[in-house]
């Protein structure tokens, strides 16, 4: 290519950064992660009553094991996620992550064992952690340095309002027509939507980052993954403080979508019912990140992480110490309402702590450790809740919650400009 097309490093003078500069891409890139947030929204309603009712099967850890793999499999996803995209782009980690996400609800559809679901959710984990991930550094790649709070609660508004819509219309369909196969003809619609919006309209953000990198000091642009790691982990206070945040946040959503199902369910709640709490939860959290997002870019990331953690642990105290409906409702809102607080904020705040040299991998580092929460809290509460019982399972959770938000306040340190 000419070189009279190119600006400075290399850029093309029609790349810019910033929203309304790249409103179509972004735009496409918001209504694809709504397809990828449906894709995880099949399972949040109907696959943990899968377990006993079509299987036969009765430990929570086994009835957790879906849990447990997907989000295994999503972290180590994420933890690649990065350092692929920054070496075969963003688009080819995103189609490649639909690529594997095609067969899922057909496995769940057809699965002849429960060994099947769980083999599903290896492809899901896969599909979650590259789909996702590319979705969010992409975002961040075309507003560049500001707005990076609005930016990501677009992105996780759309993802997790279609996990609250998929979880309402999958419950609706199981009410009216059994658990399989009618709800998952959605996540084929899904799935197919996905990859060919990906394949065909997307476009790679690898020179937006070229971009930024003019106008960023050169300083630490040559760490390797291990030193981005380590730093991310605990080398940093700041981003240490948002990893065990982001762990946390998932350790508990980890424990109510295995549990809350099986505790609704075991006062008499039938499964059009669970469909609206299951719902009602990421719906609130989606939503409401459209206004997070942005609150944090102007009243900075601290505040919110620590008092959303916080409104997440009076959630699910709220729903464990319980018996009716109106109560539980009232402990979804709550806890859609602080993990809107909590999402958004926390991949800004590991935003704003890296050099665009190596964000896309800390934030992957981030996402790792954010999403072995799933395993953490599906694992820790089906042990818990085999030998002492579903409420104590999450009445531990709740705690654990709480005490993460004390650590993020001690430790985080916010920063300006």
């Amino acid at each position: 290519m000419a070189s009279g097309n190119r600006v400075g490093n290399g850029t093309p003078p029609s790349v810019r950064l910033g929203l309304k500069e790249n409103l179509g891409q972004f735009a496409l890139l918001v209504l694809v992660n709504a397809f990828v947030g449906g894709m995880v929204g099949l399972e949040r309603t109907v696959v943990p009553l899968i377990g006993p009712e079509e299987f036969g099967l009765v430990l929570r850890t086994a009835i957790f094991s879906f849990i447990v793999t997907f989000g295994l499999v999503k972290a180590l996803s994420n933890l690649f996620a990065g350092g692929l995209a920054d070496r075969f782009g963003r688009k080819r980690v995103l189609v490649a992550g639909w690529l594997l996400g095609v067969p899922v609800p057909f496995m769940i559809m057809y699965a002849p064992s429960w060994a099947w679901i769980v083999a599903a959710n290896v492809l899901l984990g896969v599909n979650q952690g590259l789909a996702w991930s590319a979705t969010v550094i992409m975002k961040i790649d075309l507003v560049g340095p500001r707005g990076r709070g609005f930016a990501v609660g677009l992105n996780e508004f759309a993802g997790y309002l279609a996990v609250g819509l998929t979880a309402l219309a999958t419950g609706y369909l199981a009410s009216a027509y059994g658990l399989r196969p009618e709800p998952f003809y959605l996540g084929v619609g899904y799935a197919l939507l996905g990859l060919m919006a990906s394949a065909f309209l997307v476009r790679d953000t690898r020179e937006h980052v070229r971009l930024e990198l003019r106008e960023h000091p050169p300083e630490s642009a040559s760490l390797s993954f291990r030193e981005v790691f380590a730093r991310t982990t605990y080398g940093d206070r700041n981003l240490f403080a948002c990893s065990q945040a982001g762990l946390v946040n998932n350790l508990n959503d980890g424990m109510s979508w295995g549990v809350f199902p099986l505790f609704f369910a075991s006062f008499g709640l039938g499964v059009g019912k669970i469909g609206v709490l299951k719902a009602l939860y990421p719906a609130v959290w989606g939503t409401l990140q459209v206004f997070t997002g942005p609150l944090s870019d102007r009243w900075g990331r601290k505040g919110l992480i620590v008092a959303g953690m916080w409104v997440q642990a009076v959630g699910i105290f709220v729903t464990v110490a319980t018996r009716s409906f109106g109560w539980w409702l009232l402990g979804s809102l709550l806890l859609g309402l602080g993990t809107a607080m909590v999402y958004p904020s926390l991949i800004a705040a590991v935003s704003d702590n890296s050099h665009p040299s190596w964000r896309a991998r800390s934030l992957s580092v981030y996402r790792f450790w954010r999403d072995l929460g799933y395993t953490a809290g599906a694992l820790s509460a089906g042990i818990i809740a085999d030998t002492l019982g579903i409420s104590w399972a999450m009445g531990s959770v709740g705690a654990l919650t709480f005490l993460s938000g004390a650590v993020t306040a001690a430790v985080l340190e916010e920063k300006r400009g």
